[in-house]
């Protein structure tokens, strides 16, 4: 049970952001226990065996901007779709084969296709009109500028004596 909890010492995966969902935060410990279960097994959990794509999502944040990145090897711009709402972003995309089987016999297929849907909590504000998404040989770059904060401006006053 010490898996299905969001906080685990040592992984920072696992950690609730402040003010995350929590729900998005149960999603994840739950897919990091399934990656954990099935790591160094030649057996995939459910996405292959269904014929599901489930592409691998990475997002760094500094003081700037959150940058997302995703695999998506196979896959051509035309069919991928980003979209954010408040703080969730969405990205949904379908990898869809090809087949010409006139005389060829399959003796082995491990290419997964399908389509995907990925949603993520972003853990602060962002400028919506400047965030850029580019897609380069399989990989999908989001960068989402955060909304710059004010600066606080607070000047310590000096009590004089009268």
């Amino acid at each position: 049970m010490r898996y299905l909890s969001p906080f685990r010492f040592g992984r920072s995966g696992n950690l609730a952001k402040t003010g995350e969902n929590p729900a998005v935060t149960f999603q994840r410990a739950l897919n990091n226990l399934f990656d954990d279960f099935f790591s160094g097994f030649e057996v995939t959990p459910f996405d292959e065996k269904f014929g599901a794509f489930n592409p691998k999502i990475d997002m760094t944040e500094d003081e700037k901007e959150i940058k997302v990145t995703a695999e998506l090897p196979g896959l051509e711009e035309k069919d991928i779709e980003v979209n954010l709402s408040k703080d969730i972003l969405t990205i949904k995309g379908e990898k869809t084969q090809e087949k010409e089987e006139k005389g060829k016999e399959t003796y082995y297929s491990e290419r997964s296709y399908g389509s995907f849907s990925r949603t993520i909590q972003i853990p602060s504000e962002v400028e919506h009109d400047k965030i850029d998404a580019t897609f380069k040989k399989g990989v999908l770059n989001i960068t989402l500028p955060k909304v710059a904060k004010p600066v606080e401006q607070q000047k310590k006053i000096q009590i004089k004596s009268a």
